[in-house]
């Protein structure tokens, strides 16, 4: 049902059983998939996909221009999977020419009020983005990880699948799978282990990450301490994530537990 004072556009394509609530603006390049719920003064703007079942609350802001002074009003896109949770005053910005042009959100996640999703990011699925939560330009952040509370990721910073973001912390260097960092300038201090408890992850393979993460941090030389590091560990799932996360691109800065 769509609220007789919304305002969406003819061209716009919405599909069977959306609500749209009232005094919500719809563009003419926006989809919206199943089942979805735009409650009242929900604005959705730009080449924005939507897909099933979304909640999005009053005053969100999506699809909207990005905030990049670069940006020079060419066409990009946004593109929001299933089941998301979508709350008061959030706003997601699509992707600029500098990034790919693409914006992309996965399903089951939830943005809290006022969480804020900048241009050209890659979101992956069950991610938590608690209250206040800025997540600058360009950020990758993988699947099941959660952002504490007025917490700020720097633009090009990569967060690896299940790990935990304190509240108030500023990240500004690349987190680990699984990893678990706190502080102002945030520094790495320890492993996720309510996450991976949460998730049904064994004892015994959360006993041999916890090895694995003293002897990969033992030291500041992060490269001789992968060199180091005892073939017992690698053939572990896990071990290998936090591996193929640090070994993509070497020259990225890595969130350790040693200040800088």
């Amino acid at each position: 049902m769509i609220h007789k004072t919304a305002i969406v556009d003819p061209k716009a394509k919405i599909s069977a059983n959306v609500n749209v609530g009232p005094y919500s603006i719809i563009g003419p390049d926006v989809e919206i998939g199943e089942d979805t719920v735009i409650n009242s003064h929900v604005s959705i703007a730009g080449h924005t996909k939507i897909g099933k079942k979304n909640k999005i609350y009053p005053f969100a802001s999506i699809g909207n221009n990005p905030q990049d002074l670069k940006y020079n009003g060419e066409k990009s896109y946004l593109e929001i999977g299933d089941s998301n949770t979508i709350r008061e005053y959030v706003s997601i910005n699509p992707g600029t020419n500098g990034g790919g042009g693409l914006t992309k959100i996965g399903s089951n996640c939830l943005f809290m009020v006022s969480s804020h999703v900048a241009h050209d990011c890659v979101i992956g699925d069950n991610v938590v983005a608690v209250n206040n939560v800025a997540i600058g330009g360009h950020v990758q952040i993988d699947d099941n990880a959660i952002i504490g509370g007025n917490s700020a990721i720097h633009q090009f910073i990569r967060i690896g699948k299940f790990a935990m973001i304190g509240g108030i912390c500023a990240v500004i260097r690349d987190v680990i799978p699984y990893g678990l960092v706190h502080g102002n300038r945030s520094v790495l201090q320890g492993i996720n282990l309510i996450g991976l408890r949460r998730n049904n992850i064994s004892n015994q393979d959360i006993a041999l990450l916890g090895k694995a993460y003293k002897e990969i941090f033992k030291s500041e030389n992060l490269s001789e301490n992968l060199k180091d590091l005892s073939e017992d560990f690698k053939n572990n799932n896990l071990v290998i994530e936090i591996l193929k996360f640090i070994q993509k691109d070497k020259k990225r800065p890595i969130c350790t537990p040693f200040l800088k």
